[in-house]
């Protein structure tokens, strides 16, 4: 068995680890060490421009300030701060045996990374209630008694309850000394030692109820009841104006792609909290590791920290008018002076009465 000590997933009960020398692989010798931080990089750059994009058309336009950009704007700020805060730090542990940045960064690290999957899980259940509202009960959602005062409250709330769930993270985080090869190295750890065994199935049984289990049930059940009152009234379509119908095919598509941000997050998560449940479930899981579940934690980890760049990508493949602002902001912006005055971007504002002259088809959303 290869024994990987790059990440936290090591029940510790001394506060003194000591591994068999036979069982250690050095780092140079280890595929993951090559690998993994590549792929890294790879999901800081596309995370940093996608959701770095998405903020600053949030900020530079007013308009954009609706119900559901509101969430997906929240959405991208928590997943620019594990981006930034927490990805380059993770993906060096496959280079470095010994975390090298001291306890405040392994405390900043544990916390920024459970603050982001919990403004993500939270903020997919709140996207799914307001499509359920705005398609179930489009009157109520027009006449205003489900105001943006509500989405604002929701958004402040969800941080709250993120930062107050990641907090045991932060507050616990150390870091572990392991006995490799008569040499003493340091991991980032989240778990206290005299905590085990209650202490860490006790957070990852939360984490996988209220930040994976249950916002998926709450996806799940609106999206059944918006599908059935979409079959139930599909018959009445003939009846209603234009208008009406061309409202409610927009909010079917602000629907869907709020779907397949839900889509994305179940599946890049989905293999982390298999992993995470069986390794500290399963009192036989040290004597179990082996190279099948080395690869898989690797590739659980990987995911769960793509989820925050991917969002930006859905986005631009679902969204007419996000690939516009994107193209609009970023790609003008590096290219020539020429390619430039073509894109035509005003020098001293963008409003949106500007943007909806160059771009027709644009609406007050994102989506």
């Amino acid at each position: 068995m290869d024994v990987d000590i790059s990440d936290s997933e090591i029940p510790a009960p001394n506060n003194n680890v000591s591994f068999n020398n036979s069982d250690y692989v050095p780092y140079n010798q280890r595929t993951d060490t090559y690998l993994v931080p590549a792929v890294f990089g790879v999901i800081f750059l596309f995370g940093v421009i996608g959701n770095g994009t998405l903020i600053f058309t949030f900020i530079k336009n007013k308009t954009m300030r609706t119900t559901p950009n509101t969430c997906i704007i929240s959405l991208a700020v928590g997943d620019f701060l594990v981006i930034t805060g927490t990805v380059p730090f993770i993906s060096t542990i496959y280079v470095f045996e010994s975390w090298p940045y001291g306890v405040a960064v392994c405390k900043l690290s544990e916390f920024l990374k459970d603050l982001s999957v919990g403004v993500t899980a939270l903020n997919l259940a709140i996207l799914s209630i307001d499509r359920y509202v705005a398609i179930v009960m489009p009157i109520k959602k027009q006449t205003g008694t489900y105001p943006n005062a509500m989405t604002l409250v929701s958004t402040v709330v969800i941080w709250i309850v993120s930062a107050a769930l990641a907090i045991p993270g932060a507050c616990f985080a150390f870091l572990l000394e392991l006995d490799v090869q008569e040499n003493i190295i340091y991991i980032c750890y989240p778990y206290p030692q005299d905590m085990f065994p209650w202490y860490p199935q006790t957070i990852v049984l939360i984490k996988f109820l209220f930040l994976y289990m249950i916002p998926l049930l709450i996806v799940g059940i609106c999206y059944t009841l918006m599908a059935r009152s979409l079959i139930y009234n599909s018959q009445y379509m003939i009846d209603q104006n234009e208008r009406h119908a061309r409202l409610l095919r927009t909010r079917i598509k602000v629907a869907k792609v709020v779907l397949a941000f839900v889509v994305v997050f179940a599946l890049c998560f989905l293999p982390n909290q298999v992993f995470m449940m069986w390794w500290y479930f399963n009192p036989n899981a040290m004597e179990q590791y082996n190279h099948f579940w080395h690869v898989w934690k690797i590739m659980s980890s990987v995911l769960a920290f793509a989820n925050s760049c991917l969002n930006p990508i859905a986005l631009y493949l679902l969204s007419d008018v996000f690939r516009s602002y994107f193209r609009q902001y970023l790609l003008c912006c590096i290219s020539s002076s020429s390619l430039r005055t073509k894109c035509q971007i005003p020098t001293k504002s963008f409003t949106s009465t500007t943007v909806a002259k160059q771009l027709p088809h644009t609406s007050n959303t994102l989506l």
